[in-house]
């Protein structure tokens, strides 16, 4: 559901509410930290690179034509990242073509090591493969430490809005509406900026939904996987499994690159 008057769809989570609302001719209170209807106003994107957060930068790039667009890429120390940030630049650049509002990238550092310690996250080894369910990439605490690098770089930017890739399905805790809501309130008050907010314009969406709004686009730089080899997608990992799906289920080409290993 969207409203006639809002570029972005309304939360996922409260789907049900509005209707009963609309239905009963009733006045509707939405969270005012979360996914608010957007604004023409300055944006950041958290991207990872991967194929949600890539095809929000451009949407999000497309939608708010004429008014700036900073995609925002931490680094946590995590064992993919230098190949992931690599695809980033690139995909990045070919899409700055099409977007002239699109800011340079900004790569902020939030280390992680010292709280995962010996972590296949951070290790590379026994990385979950493509047998494995969604939890068992789950990093504890991951979105609550972006999400706030993220919120402070734009309070310290005068940037009001900052876009996050969350789509309907995800299950884990910290990628709720009331997660996020309630985060972005409690730092509004630290920094005493009551202009911060989180918007999550896929959030009523799932994957194959996702992917045909990014089905024009270079997807083939985009980046997935957590244990590349020699700088390709290793086909055989968690994510990698999770990619294809996303391609498959959407009955789009996979331009992926796998290692020669995969079959």
């Amino acid at each position: 559901m969207e409203s006639h008057n809002s570029l972005f769809p309304i939360p996922y989570s409260l789907q049900g509410v509005i209707s009963r609302g609309l239905r009963l001719g009733g006045s509707l209170a939405l969270p005012s930290r979360y996914n608010i209807f957007m604004q023409s106003i300055p944006t950041a994107v958290l991207t990872s690179g991967g194929l949600d957060s890539a095809i929000l930068l451009a949407h999000v790039a497309r939608r708010m034509s004429g008014v700036a667009v900073t995609p925002i890429y931490i680094r946590s120390g995590l064992a993919w990242e230098t190949v992931e940030l690599g695809y980033l630049q690139q995909y990045h650049q070919r899409i700055a073509e099409q977007f002239k509002n699109l800011q340079p990238l900004v790569v902020l550092d939030q280390p992680t090591a010292d709280l995962y310690g010996q972590h296949w996250s951070t290790t590379g080894k026994a990385v979950p493969d493509e047998s494995t369910p969604d939890e068992a990439v789950y990093l504890p605490g991951r979105n609550l430490l972006l999400t706030l690098k993220g919120l402070l770089w734009c309070h310290l930017h005068q940037v009001s809005q900052l876009a996050l890739g969350v789509l309907g399905s995800n299950p884990f805790p910290d990628a709720s509406p009331e997660f996020f809501s309630s985060f972005a309130k409690a730092i509004g008050m630290g920094v005493n900026d009551p202009t911060l907010r989180i918007i999550a314009p896929f959030g009523t969406l799932h994957k194959a939904e996702v992917m045909h709004l990014g089905k024009d686009l270079p997807l083939e730089w985009s980046f997935s996987c957590i244990q590349p080899i020699e700088n390709l997608h290793c086909g055989h990992c968690n994510k990698c499994a999770e990619r294809q799906h996303a391609f498959r289920d959407a009955v789009l080409k996979d331009p992926t690159t796998y290692a020669p290993s995969h079959s």
